[in-house]
């Protein structure tokens, strides 16, 4: 997969895989347009989840990127992007909020 030019330092204490630049745009846009997702990600002791999720910021640390949502609940989670397995958009924009 191609890269883009934005840069994730890489260090040998993380396994963090970055991820393809199309995808990390993707979330970028659904940020910016207030567009929901519906994301299935796997958590650090491997089980897996699937909530719809509103997309608020993207975050880089400790070599790392992640994905900054908050539930339904008013719950901010950070989500790291190589953890993400599916990601589907749900509903319109919500342009004004």
């Amino acid at each position: 997969m191609a890269r883009c030019a934005r840069s994730v330092p890489t260090a040998t204490m993380t396994d963090y895989t970055p991820v393809d630049c199309g995808l990390h745009s993707a979330y970028e846009l659904s940020i910016m347009q207030a567009r929901s997702l519906r994301i299935t990600w796997r958590d650090r002791d491997g089980r897996q989840h699937s909530e719809v999720l509103q997309p608020r910021d993207l975050v880089t640390r400790d070599h790392e990127e992640f994905l900054v949502v908050e539930t339904p609940q008013g719950q901010r989670l950070e989500i790291r992007l190589d953890y993400i397995t599916k990601t589907e958009v749900i509903g319109n924009s919500r342009a004004g909020l």
